[in-house]
């Protein structure tokens, strides 16, 4: 439903606290008179940008959580979570309680209870607000956006990680069982082998080296490999038993029947897989389409975005957003990266990538638990 609709369903009591925010003039009595007058001044151009433009960054990150969900209906409890994800820094001197934040949002309209005795727990969004929302921040994040030409070089991955998740099948069906180490990886000649197979060169992780959170076998294995083998591992295409890794019945009938992955698929697996570390990193996957249409500069995509991005032990919020975000989009063909001499590393969404982008969604509760063994992971669920 539109504010309309909503402001027709509520109260006079709510009706008066909105009117109120908005100073409007009108009779306080009169439900007509004050939906009319909130509907001429909350939906007022520089009304509305006035009050999105007053907002303080806990409150911009609240909102954004809303925008890239196509629900428009949340819990109490839901919408307290993500107030509570939207504070990176705890101010312990400071008196603090998220449903101000929720109640903030009633008091401007953006947030109404549902009027059926099915939905009155809940809070809903209006639709046409959050069209606004989006347009407007959209608008004031483009102005920090640095435009530039067409590089003379850039990577292109396209679907270049279906091909090598398929390679990687293949050598395991070449040599049908790979001994594993006690820990559970891969020996390093063989990961050398399987490295030089693939499309994209990346070099082995270096002993010590901190490494955790962005999926099972993030430890053992480069970004890109790591990322392939877990989703291999979820998808149940390949199997570890007793120090040995080989292909399910799943795997080898795929490579009989020559199938490959649909990168729809490959995608909403890194966005469960992903947010364990960066909870909303569908979000920021949104807004790297919507801002980068044209090539722009990493360092001023990277400065818009580093403001949504919590830091995850020892990676910076620029860490996670040029390694974990950026070059994972650019490794699924979502976006490619290019270089000039005058505006340095720019960035530019593919039209493929927006497409999956903007037909994907996975529902906020749904990720991808890191179990240990494929037993305990189906026991819990999470194989589908």
């Amino acid at each position: 439903m539109n504010l309309a609709d909503m402001l027709s369903y509520a109260d006079i009591h709510e009706l008066g606290r909105i009117a109120n925010t908005y100073e409007c003039e009108c009779n306080g009595h009169s439900k007509n008179e004050l939906i009319q007058s909130i509907l001429s001044t909350a939906l007022r151009r520089e009304i509305f940008e006035k009050h999105i433009q007053s907002l303080n960054l806990e409150d911009i990150r609240f909102l954004n959580s809303l925008l890239f969900d196509p629900r428009n209906a949340f819990s109490i409890e839901e919408l307290i979570a993500r107030v509570q994800q939207s504070r990176f820094q705890k101010d312990e001197s400071v008196e603090w309680n998220p449903r101000d934040m929720v109640i903030k949002f009633k008091k401007l309209g953006w947030l109404f209870n549902g009027y059926s005795q099915q939905t009155k727990f809940l809070f809903h969004v209006p639709n046409d607000l959050k069209r606004k929302f989006s347009d407007v921040l959209t608008g004031q994040f483009k102005q920090s956006l640095k435009q530039t030409p067409e590089p003379n070089v850039y990577r292109d991955e396209q679907l270049l990680i279906i091909e090598d998740i398929f390679h990687f099948l293949t050598f395991l069906s070449q040599v049908q069982e790979l001994p594993l180490t006690v820990e559970g990886s891969m020996y390093k000649r063989q990961l050398q082998q399987i490295l030089d197979r693939m499309s994209v060169q990346e070099e082995m992780v270096s002993k010590g080296a901190w490494r955790f959170g962005y999926g099972r076998m993030f430890k053992d294995y480069p970004n890109r490999f790591s990322f392939i083998y877990d989703y291999c591992y979820y998808r149940q295409l390949i199997n570890e038993q007793g120090q040995v890794l080989s292909l399910t019945e799943e795997g080898k009938s795929r490579l009989l029947e020559g199938k490959k992955e649909n990168l729809a698929d490959v995608y909403k697996f890194w966005l469960r897989l992903y947010k364990n570390p960066i909870p909303n990193v569908q979000s920021l996957a949104g807004w790297v389409d919507r801002l980068s249409g044209q090539w722009v500069t990493l360092a001023s995509l990277s400065e818009v975005l580093c403001k949504l991005v919590k830091p995850f032990y020892y990676d910076s919020s620029e860490s996670i957003v040029e390694q974990r975000i950026l070059q994972m989009m650019m490794h699924l063909g979502l976006i490619r990266i290019g270089e000039d001499l005058e505006n340095g590393i720019v960035v530019q969404a593919t039209k493929m990538g927006s497409k999956v982008i903007q037909g994907t969604f996975v529902a906020e509760e749904d990720k991808v638990v890191l179990f240990l063994d494929q037993e305990s992971a189906r026991f819990k669920g999470d194989i589908k």
